[in-house]
């Protein structure tokens, strides 16, 4: 099985962390008989060989190698083998970023795929079903062996994976597509087990939906039942620690079942309310782990489509009081994701917080405590209970970083915090490198909560730091803004000038104007920001000039010229300004509505400006219906997500509605 594997100049060859002289001795230790020495090596195969899905000159000498393991039965583990061969052969040649030497070595050996279809061992042909899809070239004779396999299986963890194979065969040849469904349609009935029917069911979803029962989703929820009834013990993964172990244990504990109802979340897609149904069916599953499966599954809906939540949150809510931590700790993690749409879990919440003030804060390993989840996702909804976790927090000797940006989501409802908030500001050691990262939160909490009476605390950052401390430069525009927000920027104009002749000017040229400074002294600071070639010195520039208005106007030309080129935020940006100086609405429509499609990171923004504009926004209201009717976010992102997905969809929902309602 290893013939020829000392002819190859394995030192001459690379993968991700340098010469692959090391790959020779995985690949023996992959046929080990001793556990932990199979377990490294398959380490070392991802970590390095096929390190995050790359493709390497060593990851292509290994295939031959790997289908000779895949081939002999007494070696140990051969799925995991197999599950190797197909990530690193991919999708197709034509995949996105891959390499299609790779997918033709591994083409080269499909016939492997084919005996193993029919191999002594279930992992083995759970991961070939798919195999045979991906890399033999004969759909004619591919759909035979599927139909021979469904046949003769008997393994309920086998048979999901050879349904998934028949959707996958239906999708990639089109004029095979009817015998495949035709299978998919037999499997989705009795005799067939409850899982291996929700697998059908699933893959009808995504590829034959005309063939699909009318009582789909109360059909689905039944199986789901069923099938936990049923369902196998769940694999082990304890043993040595090695990344591939540790990655498996990051997985629901039902992989399987959270691969069935994501293909069913998938297959609905913009069926909101059919998904809603679906969730909580399985959220108000006597099995936990079924539960745990729709928590996960909740926050994929969640950040990507847009409906009637009360419910499913409620659900969530009611996820909390169990002894069952992972379940426990799931929900936790949706609900701070959904900020204000957390308001029907909020009881549960308080519930959570008042019982366990263990969990208020979390510590990483080798990190400081952060606020737990309970808490922050408490805080986040805006309800004013989380206030008295709080105020304990900021009282003990180490509050959690970054707790004042959860303050902030509280607004006024954190006045009494006020006070241990200043207090906590002027401890702040201004003479070390973490004063940035200490103040910026409390000094966002300070400007949530309102708090005039900690002017002098935050005057203390700009008088009382040592001018060469390069990470006070970092904090400096948040002071001015916080100075100025809280009606301060007079009593700090003689501070504030100096900073006219520095990286600082524009933010504290704005701070002067709103503390009532004649036109003469900030505006040709602010023209002379606007023409900088620091990008960020000179957006400060145009965020500035929006304060001024109508006295703006010598800043025209360079205005409109930043209208018409550059990223989509500075060109937005420009036209708010535009709009503010002149009120002339044609300056602005054609960068507004370009914007809007060409980006729809934009649209918060665009409608931000639209709210202020009165009737004048008229002209757009046909984009502001379009996006209140349509049911994606418009932050979703296939395969990414940001933390603030949902609230800024959120925000751009109810400013749309705004826009509508007029003044």
């Amino acid at each position: 099985m290893f013939t020829g594997i000392d002819e190859v100049d394995w030192a001459s060859l690379r993968h991700a962390y340098g010469s692959a002289e090391d790959v020779p001795g995985w690949l023996r230790a992959l046929a080990s008989a001793d556990t932990a020495e199979r377990a490294t090596a398959l380490d070392g195969m991802y970590g390095a060989v096929h390190h995050q899905g790359r493709v390497y000159d060593s990851t292509l000498a290994c295939v031959p190698f790997l289908f000779a393991l895949a081939a002999r039965e007494e070696v140990p583990e051969r799925g995991c083998i197999v599950e190797l061969l197909v990530s690193i052969g991919g999708e197709s040649a034509e995949g996105a970023g891959r390499d299609r030497r790779a997918w033709e070595a591994v083409r080269a050996g499909a016939e492997t795929f084919a005996a193993l279809a029919g191999d002594p061992d279930p992992a083995v042909r759970q991961a070939a079903a798919g195999a045979l899809v991906r890399f033999l070239d004969e759909p004619r004779r591919v759909l035979e062996l599927l139909r021979q396999r469904l046949r003769a299986e008997r393994d309920d963890s086998v048979l999901p994976a050879l349904t998934e194979a028949l959707g996958r065969l239906a999708h990639r040849y089109p004029a095979y597509a009817d015998g495949a469904v035709d299978l998919l349609v037999e499997q989705s009935a009795p005799p067939y087990a409850p899982g291996q029917r929700l697998a059908a069911l699933g893959q009808l979803a995504l590829r034959a939906p005309g063939r699909l029962p009318a009582d789909l989703v109360p059909a689905a929820v039944r199986l789901l039942h069923q099938r936990s009834a049923q369902r196998l013990p769940a694999r082990d993964h304890s043993g040595t620690d090695t990344l591939v172990r540790r990655i498996r244990r990051l997985r629901p504990s039902d992989e399987q079942g959270a691969a069935l109802l994501r293909t069913l979340h998938d297959a609905l897609a913009d069926r909101v309310d059919d998904r809603i149904a679906l969730l909580t069916g399985q959220l108000t599953s006597p099995d936990p782990v079924d539960r745990c499966n729709a928590v996960w599954m909740s926050g994929v809906l969640f950040r990507g489509w847009r409906g009637a939540y009360d419910g499913p949150v409620r659900l969530l809510g009611a996820q909390l009081d169990t002894d069952q931590d992972r379940l426990r700790d799931a929900a936790v993690s949706v609900l701070a994701e959904l900020y204000a749409l957390a308001t029907p879990a909020a009881d549960q919440l308080h519930a959570l917080v008042t019982a366990r003030p263990d969990l208020w804060t979390h510590r990483w390993e080798r990190s400081s405590p952060t606020l737990g989840g309970p808490l922050k996702a408490l805080a986040r909804s805006g309800d004013p209970r989380a206030v008295p976790a709080l105020a304990q927090l900021l009282a003990g000797p180490a509050a959690p970083a970054g707790l004042g940006y959860e303050v902030a989501h509280l607004g006024r409802a954190a006045a009494p915090l006020a006070a241990a908030l200043r207090h906590r500001l002027g401890r702040v050691p201004l003479d070390s490198p973490l004063a940035v990262r200490l103040a910026a939160p409390l000094l966002t909490a300070v400007r949530a909560v309102g708090d005039r009476e900690a002017v002098p605390e935050v005057l203390r950052l700009l008088w009382g730091t040592p001018d060469d401390l390069g990470p006070r430069e970092e904090v400096v525009d948040q002071v001015i803004g916080t100075l100025a927000e809280l009606g301060a920027a007079a009593q700090a104009a003689p501070l504030l000038r100096p900073l006219l002749h520095t990286r600082h000017a524009a933010t504290a040229a704005g701070a002067l104007w709103s503390a009532g400074a004649d036109a003469s002294a900030v505006l040709p600071v602010l023209l002379r920001e606007l023409g900088s070639a620091d990008v960020g010195l000179r957006r400060s520039a145009v965020r500035e000039l929006g304060r001024l208005g109508p006295a703006a106007r010598p800043a025209l030309p360079d205005l409109r010229r930043l209208v018409r080129s550059g990223p989509a935020r500075d060109r937005i940006q420009a036209a708010r300004v535009l709009w503010r100086i002149t009120g002339d609405l044609d300056l602005v429509r054609p960068v507004f509505r370009s914007a809007w499609t060409a980006d729809p990171r934009t649209r918060v923004a665009v409608a931000r400006c639209l709210s202020t504009m009165g009737p004048a926004a008229e002209p757009f209201h046909d984009l502001i219906r379009e996006e209140l009717t349509h049911p994606r976010r418009h932050t979703s992102h296939e395969g990414a997500y940001g933390s603030r997905d949902i609230p800024d969809d959120e925000e751009l929902l109810r400013t749309c509605r705004e826009v509508l309602a007029g003044p």
